[in-house]
């Protein structure tokens, strides 16, 4: 049993004994203590909530106790029912709610859930935020409501129709010219909510061939649902042998997207941003931001229009402030997270698919072809168990004087740009482990990079 705790939200398996998993009694105090810092954040006494869940087989159990332990607490709730992360975050500030909440492990197997908490914008909570709703679950520092004063149930049906809508609104997205290309298209949604909504998307768009795998919304995910390239053997033979344009694999919550050229070859996670953001860069002058240990492939991009990049720590809602602060018009995450802020601020695969046929459209190449438009770099991903009693922090600060010579950020853990590459290292909050990636120009170069940084932390251990 698992069960994580951190500022971005509670995750953990189903079953077991409390504090040991996501347990009935950890959702709920949980709950109660998001419920308390909305309640206070709004200063309304009967603020509202969007609760919305993926496909998971718990989903249903975690959803009744949630949403009672908001009612409890005097918080009134609209349930979404099934719902993308993106979708959830949409319809938070289209309904005018106080925050949200999306039952969702993200891309971890079926045996997790999570509780993803937003404010009043759609947005993930700060660090600040976090931590005070962390503060008050660990000293149930919470008081529910009482029986005049509970808050209603509801249902909010309708948000996917309004966030394909918006999408379709958008000046960057063409349906015309997509439907004038005549695409055939492979989707995998991993049998959770992308198979409701992502069809409904392509038929907007004016794809009118679509060949589905895993688009039952049952739980039963057929595969590893983190959309990796080991993961996306069958999509990638089903490419080929239908003769599909491109294909496009979702997460169980729809925020992350990665893309399958017509040869069956990966067109590579990190670089949906990357084409993205060219499309975007060559329309929309502006800045652009991703995390640390994204690929350099967007620098390289960005300033190819002679426009800024802007690296930001790890995180969803770290990337978001460095695009408010340095006024992007795209960024993202390496992992196919795309965060287009004239739709929402976000990550959402939805935009993604939409921009992405649109620049394929526009482009008249083969996913294949567009792919090698882009720079060409490998990222090494790997981590560094360390032993009891090490200092994560001394560790770091250390390698940083190894490489006092080097071009160096400290914004996230201890990241070293060089002429052949960058290796980013930073430490876990859940795991006593330091994590180690690194880029370079081909494979070898990216491992070798990596095993040197590697055999330098361990010398220093």
């Amino acid at each position: 049993m698992s069960l994580v705790i951190s500022i971005s939200g509670i995750r953990g398996t189903i079953g077991g004994r409390p504090s040991e998993g996501l347990t009935p009694i950890d959702t709920v105090q949980f709950a109660s203590a998001y419920a308390s810092w909305l309640i206070r954040e709004s200063g309304k006494e009967r603020p509202s909530v969007a609760l919305g869940r993926d496909a998971r087989i718990s989903g249903p159990m975690v959803e009744q106790l949630v949403s009672a332990t908001l009612s409890a607490m005097g918080v009134d709730v609209y349930i979404m029912g099934f719902a993308t992360t993106p979708t959830v975050e949409i319809a938070v500030t289209g309904m005018g709610a106080d925050g949200g909440i999306i039952l969702t492990a993200s891309h971890n197997p079926a045996q997790w859930n999570a509780l993803k908490l937003l404010n009043g914008r759609g947005e993930f909570l700060s660090g600040e935020d976090g931590e005070a709703i962390l503060k008050m679950a660990r000293s149930n520092d919470y008081s529910y409501a009482d029986v005049k004063k509970l808050g209603a149930i509801k249902p909010l049906e309708g948000m996917d129709v309004k966030h394909i809508d918006q999408v379709l609104k958008l000046d960057l997205v063409k349906p015309e010219k997509i439907e004038k290309k005549k695409f055939r298209v492979a989707i995998d949604c991993v049998n959770s909510v992308g198979g409701i909504i992502l069809p409904a998307l392509l038929k907007a768009l004016g794809v009118q061939d679509v060949i589905e795998l895993y688009c039952d919304p049952t739980g039963d995910f057929p595969h590893n649902p983190e959309p990796l390239p080991e993961h996306l053997t069958e999509i990638s033979k089903v490419m080929v042998r239908e003769k599909a344009d491109v294909g496009f694999v979702v997460d169980p919550d729809v925020d992350r997207l990665a893309i399958v050229c017509e040869d069956g070859s990966m067109f590579g996670e990190e670089y949906t941003l990357v084409a993205i953001s060219d499309y975007i860069l060559s329309r929309t002058p502006g800045n652009t931001a991703s995390n640390l240990s994204s690929t350099r492939a967007l620098r390289d991009v960005t300033e190819g229009y002679g426009q800024s990049y802007f690296p930001s720590a790890v995180g969803e809602v770290n990337v978001v402030n460095a695009m408010k602060q340095n006024e992007c018009v795209i960024g993202g995450e390496g992992n196919g997270g795309i965060i287009y802020p004239a739709l929402h601020y976000g990550r959402d695969a939805l935009v993604g698919i939409a921009l992405f046929l649109t620049h394929l459209a526009e482009s008249g190449m083969e996913c294949s072809v567009m792919r090698k438009c882009y720079p060409d770099y490998f990222i090494s991903k790997n981590k560094i168990t360390l032993p009891e009693g090490a200092d994560a922090d001394q560790l770091l600060a250390s390698f940083e004087n190894v490489h006092a010579n080097d071009r160096i950020n400290t914004v996230d853990g201890v990241k070293v740009d060089m002429p052949e590459g960058w290796v980013h290292l930073r430490k876990s909050n859940t795991e006593p482990i330091i994590r180690l990636y690194a880029e370079a120009g081909s494979k070898e170069e990216a491992e070798r990079i990596a095993g040197e940084a590697m055999q330098t932390i361990n010398e220093l251990i």
